[in-house]
């Protein structure tokens, strides 16, 4: 008994014969095995039952074979001869054959898949890693060029204070040139008799509490005010220097120089009185001063 055709057996097993005879002739009649690989292959294809229209005996220029010719013995066989028929035991085991084919191939083709899907799955996992560290090298930077500002405006406050003494510094050294004698000279005070000493124990003056820090608050002619802590020992010369630099103009650019005034009692601090300390001029633990225009000698 003669096998059946690569068509036949592709029939056999289930497929569409269109689908079958495209198969063949497309992988060119190299077999049943070739065709089931190109139709496990292209079975999800839109086009996958469009016939061809290219005649199946002349696809790749090939010539048409004896079987598409019309049987083995090609165009002259009588027409009344067939093929021999298989038996029904044949027709199971070759079908049986094919069916074994087909689950093979549908099991490479799933073993495929699942690597395919594995590699893209690594993949996956591979980006995500990357994007992650991607990410936490960017706030690594972020935090770095944070701390990086935070020196440098440390730096520039610590240049600001420097640049403040030194103005003080200059300042003190001009008044001492234009009033004449060393800086921080003050006029003699004539010493003062000692005084009876009382003879009663019961009479000594309370003790007087000292102050380390003093706030000062500055009121300036536009309303407004400015208020800041300062060390009981610094000169009254640093008060007037910081409402220089901070009553909205420029220091240096020409305006009339500022007169400190105490409120209460009313008094106006002369250049002397810059050179002597907050707590000698009782401006400690708390102050408040005006600033007016120093009219110009």
């Amino acid at each position: 008994m003669a096998e059946l055709t690569a068509l036949e057996s592709l029939i056999e097993m289930g497929f569409p014969r269109g689908r079958a005879e495209k198969a063949l002739a497309l992988t060119g009649n190299q077999g049943i095995e070739a065709a089931m690989d190109w139709l496990m292959e292209h079975e999800d294809d839109p086009d996958v039952d469009e016939p061809l229209e290219t005649p199946l005996g002349h696809i790749l220029g090939r010539e048409p074979t004896s079987l598409e010719q019309g049987g083995p013995e090609g165009p002259g066989a009588a027409a009344g001869e067939s093929k021999p028929i298989l038996s029904e035991e044949e027709r199971q085991e070759q079908t049986k054959r094919m069916l074994e084919l087909v689950a093979q191939k549908q099991r490479e083709r799933e073993e495929r898949e699942e690597r395919e899907a594995l590699e893209r799955e690594r993949q996956r996992r591979r980006q995500g890693q990357e994007l992650s560290a991607a990410r936490q090298r960017l706030q690594e930077d972020e935090m770095r060029r944070a701390a990086e500002e935070r020196r440098r405006e440390k730096a520039e406050e610590l240049a600001a204070r420097q640049r403040v003494r030194e103005k003080i510094e200059r300042d003190k050294a001009e008044r001492a040139k234009k009033y004449g004698g060393s800086v921080g000279s003050r006029p003699s005070v004539p010493a003062a008799e000692p005084g009876p000493v009382p003879s009663s124990p019961s009479q000594e003056p309370p003790t007087k509490r000292e102050y380390d820090q003093c706030r000062i608050q500055v009121r300036l002619p536009d309303g407004t005010s400015l208020t800041q802590t300062f060390r009981a020992r610094e000169q009254l010369a640093a008060v007037r220097l910081y409402v220089e630099l901070h009553r909205g103009e420029e220091p240096g650019g020409g305006q009339d120089p500022v007169q400190l005034l105490s409120g209460f009692p009313r008094r106006a601090f002369s250049e002397a009185d810059m050179e002597r300390p907050l707590q000698e001029l009782g401006l400690v633990p708390s102050a408040v001063l005006i600033v007016a225009k120093k009219c110009p000698s």
